[in-house]
């Protein structure tokens, strides 16, 4: 079956990137809330702006599944996509402040924006190639969902590794201002 990827892809990059906009506010909206906590933005640390990226990936990815069940590298592609997407952020964010120095807002909006056009970019390219084709798909659905376990508990208990230090205040996940 003939699948329009392409507009498949065009629309979860507008979709991913709309919502992970409204993500990086929805904390503070909230009233600081908890329960929003795990899938918002709670400070400017890198760590919680790659949050921002990989909720909407994973859950258009969940939805994309209804039409795309049938190929049996689906959940590869997406697992694919949605790494080249994380890892992109830290390394654009990281090169370009260790070359140039603290990057404008708008330089940070142009991170996220590039590394969901290159998730959604790469997974159209597999789709298209059609190379991925081991059947096991849920093992790369355990993992995503795994990744999405640990973006929980380093919301509220992160690592003390500059990832998750918020450059403006110098502390790590949930903090009392």
């Amino acid at each position: 079956m003939k699948r329009p990827t392409f507009l498949w892809q065009t629309t979860g990059f507008a979709i991913a990137t709309l919502w992970g906009t409204l993500l990086h506010f929805l904390y503070d909206w909230s009233g600081q809330s908890p329960w929003v906590a795990p899938f918002s933005g709670v400070n400017e640390s890198t760590w919680e702006h790659m949050k921002l990226l990989y909720w909407p990936l994973l859950l258009f990815g969940i939805l994309q599944f209804f039409f795309f069940r049938d190929l049996p590298g689906f959940w590869w592609v997406k697992l694919m996509g949605t790494l080249a997407g994380l890892l992109l952020i830290p390394v654009l964010f990281y090169t370009y402040n260790g070359a140039i120095g603290k990057s404008p807002d708008w330089v940070n909006i142009a991170i996220f924006y590039i590394a969901s056009a290159s998730a959604f970019f790469i997974e159209w390219r597999l789709f298209q190639a059609q190379i991925v084709t081991w059947k096991k798909g849920w093992l790369a659905f355990i993992f995503l969902v795994m990744l999405g376990a640990l973006f929980v508990v380093f919301t509220f208990s992160p690592p003390q590794l500059p990832l998750f230090c918020d450059p403006e205040s110098g502390q790590y996940g949930i903090y009392e201002p």
